[in-house]
């Protein structure tokens, strides 16, 4: 079984980020609980990722740069995810809910 060569036209790549972008953003204000807004946010991560890796492959003269700030985007993500479901959780124990319509006691 041979390996599927990557396509040699970044402007795909760049289509899908800007897809992912755009249903994370669009994910972020349609979405009524926090879990979805997170998730959302995750997918704008994905897209960055995706961005940078495809300037990596295709314009970088040092394949591993591009690598590392994947890495490091990823490492950001995970503590990220860490800290907003702990967040989440002590809003669910006060609250009841993780909807944010319900969440009305913590607008300043």
């Amino acid at each position: 079984m041979t390996p599927v060569p990557l396509p040699e036209r970044p402007d795909l790549y760049f289509i899908v980020a800007a897809l992912l972008l755009v249903i994370g953003i669009f994910g972020l204000l349609r979405r009524r609980t926090l879990i979805g807004m997170l998730i959302s946010g995750e997918l704008i991560f994905s897209a960055a990722s995706l961005n940078l890796m495809t300037f990596n492959y295709f314009k970088a003269p040092d394949p591993t740069v591009g690598q590392i700030f994947v890495l490091f985007i990823m490492g950001l993500a995970a503590a990220e995810i860490a800290i907003a479901l702990s967040i989440i959780i002590a809003v669910y124990r006060n609250y009841r809910s993780v909807k944010t319509k319900e969440l009305s006691e913590l607008s300043g």
